[in-house]
C-alpha cells in the first residue's frame, strides 16, 4: 500500500512539471493544473506518512510492545482527524481498543469512547452506539458502575434517536442491574418508569421482568429475584450483564435463596426438620 502511494505521488509530480512546460503549441504554463497536481502530491505524501505511522504501530504490536503500538496508532488517528478523514481515525481507534483490551481494560475503554465520540460528531450514531456499548461492558467488568450507568444512559438515548426501541429495552434492563448493584433502588426504578414512554415497552417481556425484579428486590423476596435473574431473558444478555444478574442479592438476604418448605420427614410437623437444618450450620461450617 505504501509503495503504491509513493508511485502515485511521483506521477502527480511528473504531471505538474508537464503542466509548467511551454513549447511551440503551448506558450503559457498551466499554473492551475500544476497547482492541482502538486496538491494531490502533498495529500498523497501526507497519506503515506499516516499509513507508515499506523503500520509502525502494528509492527510494535507484533513485537508485543503494546503501549508503544497504541501510541503510534493514536498519533496516526490525530493526524487522520487533522487530514479530514475522521471515519478512518475512528476505525483505527477501534482497532487499537481491540488490541489493548486483553491487557489493559482501562485504556480500551478510553479508546472505544474516543472512537464513539468521533463517529457521533459525524452523525454516524449506529457506529457510535456500538462502540459505546463496548465501553459500557468494560466499565461493568472493571466495577466502575457509576460511569457504566452514565454510559448506558447515553447508549439508550442514541438507540432512541435512531428508533431502535428493542435495544432501548435491553439497555433499561442493563441499567436496572447496574443501579441495583450500586445500591440505588430509586435510580433503577426511575429508569424503568421513564422507559414506559418508549413505544412497545409497556407489557413487553422486558418491562414485566423488570417490574417483577424491582418488586422482589424491594420486598426482599429472594425467590422472586432469583427467578428473574436466572430467566433466559437475563441469562443470555451480554456476558458482563448476565454476571450482574446471577450475582444480584437482595439487601439483608445474606446471599442465600429462599427454599420452598419441604415435606415433613418422620412426623406430622415440619418443625424438627427446620431445627435439624439449624443444627447443621450451628457454630459455622468447620
Amino acid at each position: 500500500m505504501a509503495a503504491q502511494k509513493i508511485n502515485e505521488a511521483h506521477e502527480h509530480i511528473a504531471k505538474a512539471e508537464k503542466c509548467l512546460k511551454t513549447g511551440l503549441t503551448k506558450w503559457k504554463p498551466d499554473f492551475d493544473s500544476a497547482a492541482s497536481e502538486y496538491a494531490k502530491y502533498s495529500f498523497n505524501k501526507y497519506s503515506t506518512c499516516l499509513t507508515a505511522i499506523e503500520q509502525a504501530g502494528m509492527m510494535m504490536k507484533e513485537q508485543k510492545k503494546m503501549p508503544e503500538a497504541i501510541q503510534y496508532i493514536e498519533k496516526a488517528c490525530m493526524m487522520y482527524m487533522e487530514n479530514g478523514t475522521p471515519d478512518t481515525a475512528a476505525m483505527a481507534l477501534d482497532r487499537a481498543g481491540k488490541l489493548i483490551e486483553p491487557l489493559n481494560l482501562e485504556k480500551a475503554v478510553d479508546l472505544y469512547q474516543k472512537a464513539a465520540g468521533v463517529f457521533e460528531n459525524e452523525d454516524r450514531l449506529r457506529q457510535a452506539v456500538e462502540l459505546l456499548g463496548k465501553a459500557s461492558r468494560l466499565l461493568v467488568r472493571l466495577r466502575r458502575l457509576d460511569e457504566a450507568s452514565v454510559a448506558l444512559q447515553k447508549e439508550k438515548n442514541m438507540y432512541k434517536e435512531i428508533e431502535n426501541f428493542p435495544m432501548c429495552f435491553k439497555k433499561t434492563t442493563a441499567q436496572v442491574l447496574v443501579h441495583l448493584h450500586r445500591g440505588d433502588f430509586v435510580a433503577a426504578d426511575k429508569c424503568v418508569r421513564e422507559s414506559y414512554s418508549l413505544p412497545g415497552y409497556s407489557g413487553s417481556e422486558d418491562s414485566v421482568a423488570m417490574e417483577t425484579l424491582l418488586q422482589g428486590y424491594d420486598e426482599q423476596d429472594e425467590d422472586q429475584v432469583y427467578r428473574v435473574c436466572n430467566s433466559p431473558l437475563l441469562k443470555y444478555m451480554d456476558n458482563d450483564y448476565a454476571k450482574l444478574a446471577i450475582s444480584l442479592r437482595v439487601p439483608g438476604g445474606g446471599g442465600k435463596k429462599k427454599k420452598a418448605a419441604a415435606a415433613p420427614q418422620g412426623g406430622a410437623s415440619g418443625a424438627p426438620a427446620a431445627a435439624e437444618d439449624e443444627d447443621d450450620y450451628e457454630g459455622g461450617l468447620c
